[in-house]
């Protein structure tokens, strides 16, 4: 399957941006961010995402991205953005000169999960792997874009039959930086089937 750009279509188009056919270019502005209710209580919808639109039940979306990020929360990565309050997001948060967050949120029906573990903040590039299987995802990340390890297995409430997804990035404080994607590629799933415990009989 073709990972083919003209497809790609904005939700919150950013204001400055480059695309060309084997690269995207994003530099975000600040105070922009995706949260949702959990914790904060503040509810966030303002970061850029470019996406396109499948009812392929089963798929693979890989992606590298680099990022000049220097100031906390700065971020990119992959997303699922189906709503507002409907969306899963992967990426590297920026936190200081140690330390940054690899991890990923879940937002189902109006309230996030964040779930995250630390890597240094030398890391400047990360690859996504972001699977489907109907409702079902599972995020991966490398840093050589041959060796896969798992971030999030998690369920869409509302991930059945047509969703988006694709990229995003963001700064959700005074800050702005470059993020670059690039080897976007859409292919069959790379999640294979469960062989391990059988599903529960139905009651």
């Amino acid at each position: 399957m073709k990972f083919d750009i003209s497809k790609l279509q904005w939700t919150r188009e950013p204001e400055n941006y480059r695309i060309f056919p084997d690269k995207i270019e994003i530099t975000t502005k600040p105070n922009t961010d995706l949260w949702q209710r959990t914790y904060y209580h503040f509810r966030n919808d303002n970061a850029p995402v470019l996406q396109m639109k499948t009812d392929i039940p089963f798929f693979s979306f890989v992606v590298k991205t680099a990022f000049a990020s220097q100031h906390r929360f700065d971020q990119c990565g992959v997303v699922v953005y189906l709503d507002s309050e409907n969306w899963i997001k992967g990426s590297v948060e920026y936190e200081n000169e140690r330390f940054q967050h690899l991890g990923s949120v879940v937002t189902n029906h109006g309230y996030s999960d964040w779930a995250t573990t630390q890597i240094d903040a030398s890391i400047k590039s990360m690859w996504y792997r972001l699977s489907r299987r109907e409702d079902d995802f599972r995020i991966e990340c490398s840093e050589d874009g041959v060796t896969y390890r798992q971030i999030r297995i998690c369920h869409l409430l509302e991930g059945k039959g047509e969703i988006a997804f694709g990229i995003y990035a963001c700064s959700p404080e005074q800050s702005s930086f470059l993020a670059t994607f690039t080897h976007m590629e859409l292919t069959e799933c790379k999640w294979p089937t469960h062989d391990g415990q059988a599903p529960d009989d139905d009651l």
